[in-house]
């Protein structure tokens, strides 16, 4: 990982990306969405992390988070870790998932570039954490992430989107939870 976008300080609140190798469109399906979310929540509440922001895109997933023991970066190998070997066995054994051979082809393919992946690779490396050192910072990217499924087309308002904490903070029930900033 690049020196621009590693964690220095373990207790900043940062904005991460986790991206779908290959660019699958795998979140297009709401099993795997709900995963990411049950997982969150389960972060959330029993290993101290603060969710500020987050939107699931079909590909990739944006969060504004902070871990409140300052393990920042073991949160993130962790959750990852977790999610990817689970997402990878919920694909290949989903009966109903008819692209599984197409996504199984692109785990192993991308799973050949990295000596650390096994098998297969689910979530690219990179995480893109960018510490927000001020409230302004997190405001900001908070808005970002929520504006993105505007960006792509996927609805005119924000809180339209259901996997998004834009509905949380505009007042409607969301899927899960937040700490708000």
């Amino acid at each position: 990982m690049g020196e621009a976008y590693q964690a220095r300080d373990q207790e900043m609140p940062c904005f991460l990306t986790f991206q779908v190798v290959g660019w699958a469109d795998v979140f297009s399906r709401k099993v795997y969405r709900d995963f990411v979310l049950e997982n969150l929540t389960y972060f959330r509440k029993e290993k101290g992390l603060y969710l500020f922001g987050y939107v699931i895109m079909t590909n990739h997933i944006h969060l504004v988070v902070q871990q409140k023991d300052g393990k920042f970066s073991a949160w993130v190998r962790d959750f990852k870790k977790f999610t990817s070997k689970k997402l990878l066995a919920m694909i290949l054994e989903n009966q109903q998932e008819s692209r599984k051979e197409w996504l199984k082809m692109i785990f192993i393919y991308h799973a050949k570039f990295n000596k650390r992946s096994g098998g297969m690779q689910f979530w690219t490396h990179e995480n893109h954490a960018i510490e927000l050192y001020r409230h302004e910072m997190t405001e900001s990217r908070v808005k970002y992430i929520h504006e993105n499924p505007v960006r792509a087309g996927l609805v005119e308002k924000p809180e339209d989107y259901l996997c998004s904490s834009a509905r949380n903070y505009s007042g409607l029930k969301g899927l899960i939870e937040v700490d708000y900033w």
